[in-house]
């Protein structure tokens, strides 16, 4: 099976260059500048996105990697749990719906989307977004801080998606604010976060709170032990987007493409075979053969397979990062 284009959908990215369009290309360069400093210095979105112009900003510069993010994550849930089928979907923290969207494009199922941020304008112009590019599922929002308690809608979802907003919650709010996901949550919930050393860190906390209450690793991990990385690695995987124009012309780069390094974590209230193992980092490849670092057994390991194995070198030499791997006798 394979994953999910990262790019996004062509109507969506058309809905967000109309949006564009008749705008200082100097203005939304400035405000999206402005955006990454506020960003790097860990200020909330609530105080770095102020008006419409900093959403589309936002929209044209930042949407683009956060929606690669989340649909692959969103596909490596689907390549485990090929059965899933999700029809109710809540994005908590939506910011312009890139978890919702990418949901849409992985399951054709989703039958019902509801949107939930503390932003009203981004509640509005992900609701726009997502309208103008054809999403046929009705879309439902709700404006609140999903910190807040009683702040998810008491109903259960299907899938539950929080895409690079749990990194914003404090610590002292991370245990409660994932119980009430959870409880949200009657098929799967799925976390993407930056894919950084403190992201990772606090995904593991959420990890193992989340096994405590019963949940089943889905992915990335191949089991649910506790994580066998030492502690001055981490986790995290990436993904290569190409870059539009305009988003090129606002974030004023050249390179027609770009990386966005992130990490996930998908549970469910549902079992999944679980794959041997699962690449952590780039495979290495050179004359003598390919080398990997694997997460695999409950354990951390490197393992080399040589050209001359032709067998087992066939079967991996196509293999990317992040990729399970589901015979050891035969792969590994």
């Amino acid at each position: 099976m394979s994953l999910p284009s990262p790019e996004l959908p062509a109507p969506l990215a058309a809905a967000i260059e109309a949006r564009l369009e008749g705008r200082s290309q100097s203005a939304l360069r400035e405000r999206a500048n402005e955006l990454s400093q506020r960003y790097r210095s860990r200020k909330p979105t609530i105080e770095t996105i102020r008006d419409e112009t900093d959403a589309l900003a936002y929209a044209a510069t930042r949407m683009p990697a956060t929606y690669a993010a989340i649909v692959t994550a969103l596909g490596r849930l689907k390549e485990e749990s090929p059965d899933f089928a999700p029809k109710r979907m809540l994005d908590v923290g939506c910011g312009l719906g890139a978890g919702a969207c990418a949901a849409a494009t992985v399951w054709l199922s989703i039958a019902e989307i509801t949107l939930l941020d503390r932003s009203a304008l981004f509640l509005r112009l992900a609701t726009e977004l997502m309208k103008d590019s054809g999403v046929p599922a009705p879309i439902k929002a709700i404006e609140r801080d999903f910190v807040a308690p009683r702040a998810l809608a008491e109903f259960p979802f299907d899938l539950v998606v929080i895409g690079y907003a749990l990194t914003e919650v404090a610590e002292s709010d991370l245990h409660s604010v994932i119980d009430r996901l959870w409880a949200r949550t009657s098929g799967a919930l799925v976390i993407i976060e930056p894919g950084t050393p403190r992201d990772h860190t606090r995904l593991m906390v959420v990890r193992d709170q989340l096994i405590a209450l019963g949940a089943n690793i889905l992915a990335p991990c191949p089991h649910q032990a506790p994580c066998p990385l030492p502690a001055n690695d981490w986790c995290h995987f990436s993904v290569r987007l190409p870059r539009r124009r305009a988003h090129r012309l606002v974030k004023d780069v050249d390179a027609p493409f770009e990386d966005e390094k992130f990490a996930y974590l998908a549970v469910g209230r549902f079992g999944a075979s679980p794959p041997s193992a699962r690449i952590i980092v780039p495979p290495r490849a050179n004359k003598a053969g390919i080398s990997l670092k694997l997460c695999a057994g409950k354990a951390f390991r490197e393992t080399f397979i040589p050209k001359r194995d032709k067998a087992r070198y066939e079967k991996i030499r196509r293999k990317n990062w992040g990729d399970p791997l589901r015979a050891p006798a035969e792969e590994i």
